[in-house]
């Protein structure tokens, strides 16, 4: 595993429960964050509130086991995205779903979202699969939650560089889960390009690109190329202790690797 000591840093280093950040006195608690290909993610608060973001059952990953939600997001509606039976319990009657987009097809709008659902702030923000304002493929909607002090966005399968106005409706973000792969998305130099608008403060999750077992969209490697390597971890995992150690990196990149048999050889 490249970056071993880097990611010894990066799980091992939290502090406590609480602690406080920057200048101020803002709480936060660390968080824990799953990756199972795509765009499907799973954000577990500190006392074990569930929000999942994007599942799908591509067949080249597997079926993931023992996954579970309190809070499913759904950012567009193409069946990568919206495989909520790719979850353990899909049929539970208190299972919440938010869609991020109303309708079906090129019709579909997006959705506007700001709530509070459960310890869970949930907002979107109305974005472009293509960069032709959706004529190609359509709209899609980031989704930004804020959950024990950490204010996470998911890009949904961006497919452009940001207006100033889409840049100031996501507002600061500490971790940042962007698509890197092209072909439907935006690739690993336009990524850079809107990890330079956004700038992420705390992690980077590239997302929505190849794999060692799906090769469908291009691999990170031009997201990567260039990177300052003390910024950059390869796990040999798809889970994370997020922590605030100011030891470590910032921001961090972090590429997860899934699914289990597909971990790097040691």
């Amino acid at each position: 595993m490249r970056c071993r000591g880097l990611m010894a840093v990066v799980l091992l280093g939290t502090f406590g429960l609480f602690s406080f950040t920057g200048g101020g006195e803002k709480k936060w608690a660390p968080i824990k964050v799953a990756w199972y290909g795509q765009s499907f993610f799973v954000v577990e608060s500190s006392k074990g509130y569930r929000v999942a973001f994007d599942p799908h059952l591509i067949p080249e990953y597997g079926r993931p086991v023992g996954v579970k939600a309190d809070l499913l997001l759904m950012s567009h509606n193409h069946t990568d995205h919206t495989a909520i039976e790719a979850l353990d319990n899909a049929k539970d009657k208190h299972l919440r779903v938010i869609r991020g987009l109303k309708g079906t097809g090129l019709r579909a709008d997006w959705n506007s979202v700001d709530e509070m659902v459960g310890p869970v702030q949930v907002r979107t923000v109305g974005l472009y699969h293509d960069d032709r304002e959706g004529l190609q493929s359509g709209k899609v909607s980031a989704f930004i939650i804020e959950m024990d002090g950490w204010r996470i966005c998911h890009l949904a399968d961006l497919g452009h560089v940001l207006t100033p106005a889409q840049l100031r409706q996501i507002g600061e973000v500490d971790v940042l889960m962007i698509p890197v792969g092209g072909v439907y998305t935006i690739n690993g130099t336009e990524a850079k390009r809107v990890v330079g608008q956004i700038k992420p403060k705390e992690y980077i999750f590239p997302m929505h690109h190849g794999t060692r077992v799906f090769d469908d969209l291009l691999p990170a490697t031009e997201f990567l190329d260039g990177q300052e390597k003390a910024k950059v971890a390869e796990s040999d995992d798809h889970r994370l202790t997020l922590n605030r150690d100011p030891s470590r990196p910032r921001p961090l990149i972090v590429m997860f690797s899934y699914p289990p048999e597909a971990k790097k050889k040691k």
